[in-house]
């Protein structure tokens, strides 16, 4: 008789998943409205330009002044809508894609292997960036609006219905995919090191008797580490996503509407590197911290969280 511990379905985890992202973004979106302004702040200008805001901090209250806590939560209703596709993707695909692959190559499923790992988180993180790229943009694209202190190209969006039906109008159906490529990048960087970080820390504190597994400690301890690597790894993707969603578009003579500025993430990094210098790429990366840590910590905890209780719900105390 196996004593495998039975696994969720890919639908089971996927909801589980988008629950316990829904549940962080309600904490770390004031944050990314922060973050999202000041990586916006300075656009190709060289010396940075005039300083709205001087630091994550000052955006948060200055925001909280002049827009109260409608602009501290701007784009929220779509960031729910977000999280569901794409922290339901990365997280209920991950297991099935690594164990996939740890069988192609003749490896235990069970096995935890750096590459295989790595490879699985990027995968189901750029799944995930394709399915929510449309809302992603909205989201961004909202939270860059400023009724009082704009920067960058702004565009007043009633809500997210609007945002997707003045797109559809302005743009076409490519602009619902504009900037998918920034943003397969920058998720693929950060899940490739978010789940493989966090097994490896849990893994590392259960292992070695430091906490037991089914503790909130340990899933506490595991996602604070995830959320510092995963930060350090994506801010500067993240800056090119930001700028590639914002940039203002120019039609062309054959009808295609493109971005004004970038082409490319990789060209919004040569851009802005050649005008701003490397610090240009880690701007908002305080705030950025701000949001990273704390979603990752809730998203990572309250998934394992979330997980057992629909385990105890739905098959009781023996499902091993």
């Amino acid at each position: 008789m196996s004593t495998s511990p039975r696994q969720l379905s890919t639908a089971e985890g996927f909801l589980c998943g988008g629950l316990a992202a829904c549940m962080a973004v309600t904490i770390s979106n004031p944050a990314e409205v922060a973050k999202t302004r000041l990586q916006l702040q300075g656009e190709l200008v060289k010396g940075g330009g005039v300083k709205v805001y001087n630091n994550a901090f000052d955006a948060m209250i200055k925001t909280w002044k002049n827009e109260g806590i409608r602009g501290m939560q701007r784009g929220l209703g779509v960031a729910y809508a977000y999280q569901i596709p794409l922290n339901g993707s990365r997280l209920s695909f991950y297991e099935p894609f690594r164990r996939t692959i740890n069988r192609v190559f003749g490896w235990s499923s069970t096995d935890q292997i750096p590459i295989t790992s790595l490879v699985a988180g990027a995968a189901s993180g750029a799944v995930g960036a394709i399915i929510g790229n449309p809302l992603f943009l909205v989201k961004a694209r909202m939270q860059a609006y400023s009724p009082a202190l704009p920067i960058g190209t702004q565009r007043h969006y009633k809500n997210s219905f609007n945002a997707l039906a003045t797109i559809w109008r302005t743009e076409g159906i490519r602009g619902y995919f504009r900037g998918m490529d920034a943003a397969i990048l920058r998720t693929a960087m950060g899940s490739s090191v978010q789940l493989p970080t966090y097994n490896w820390t849990k893994n590392q504190l259960v292992g070695n008797a430091i906490l037991p597994g089914d503790s909130v400690w340990t899933f506490l301890a595991s996602s604070s580490v995830s959320g510092v690597c995963v930060c350090l790894v994506m801010q500067p993707a993240d800056t090119a996503l930001t700028r590639m969603y914002n940039q203002p578009t120019t039609k062309l003579p054959d009808g295609r509407v493109v971005g004004a500025l970038y082409k490319s993430p990789i060209d919004c990094l040569w851009r802005t590197v050649k005008t701003e210098g490397v610090l240009g790429w880690y701007k908002g990366s305080l705030a950025h911290f701000l949001r990273i840590t704390p979603h990752t910590i809730i998203t990572l905890t309250m998934n394992d969280v979330i997980r057992n209780v629909y385990k105890d719900l739905a098959w009781g105390r023996s499902y091993v």
